[in-house]
């Protein structure tokens, strides 16, 4: 299979309102779509598509397991910035050697991490 583009990556909420606040006026991300299934913009190559399971014939169980990685310009910049808007990390900030991760999580356990690698990829 060869992929072209990831198009979005959906995200269940129990509260559309509040996330769309969250997602929009918190962590600062630009709203798309409105609607049924608002839309936030992850750089130029992703999107975010909140997504209530009631709607769609399921339930909320839990927030997704596996973070979204978000690559920023600065991963501490960043997460001071965040937190002064509300946002609760979930960890220290790591040094992996080749990049820089801080990991979070949405108001329903969504997990996320700002990102950055600084070490050039190996062949």
């Amino acid at each position: 299979m060869e992929v072209e583009h990831v198009d979005f990556i959906s995200v269940p909420v129990t509260d559309m309102q509040r996330s769309t606040t969250w997602y929009r006026d918190t962590l600062g991300l630009p709203q798309t779509g409105e609607g049924g299934f608002p839309e936030f913009a992850l750089g130029d190559n992703a999107f975010l598509y909140l997504i209530d399971p009631k709607a769609i014939g399921s339930e909320f169980t839990h927030g997704t397991g596996g973070p979204v990685a978000l690559r920023v310009a600065d991963v501490a910049e960043t997460r001071k910035e965040l937190e002064q808007r509300g946002v609760e990390f979930v960890d220290e900030t790591f040094d992996t050697g080749v990049c820089h991760m801080a990991p979070f999580a949405d108001p329903d356990g969504n997990r996320f991490m700002l990102h950055r690698r600084y070490a050039p990829h190996e062949s």
